[in-house]
């Protein structure tokens, strides 16, 4: 029973996504778009703050001293 269900999903979008013209370009900008945000971004904008500022290599310890002296 589930495996039907399942394969019937599957199906359903295969079929969609091989008859698509339009669809591909849009999806193929939006897995760009996604890639850009998540990983260049991330990388560029956003350091690992807890690795340059928890020196005894414990990031709990850092997170709950800054939690009291806050």
């Amino acid at each position: 029973m589930t495996h039907n269900f399942l394969y019937n999903v599957y199906r359903l979008y295969a079929d969609g996504f091989k008859h698509m013209r339009l669809g591909r370009v849009l999806w193929a900008i939006i897995l760009i778009k996604l890639f850009v945000i998540f990983v260049i971004l991330k990388l560029l904008f956003f350091p690992d703050v807890l690795k340059q500022k928890a020196h005894d290599g414990n990031p709990a310890n850092y997170v709950a001293g800054e939690l009291i002296t806050r």
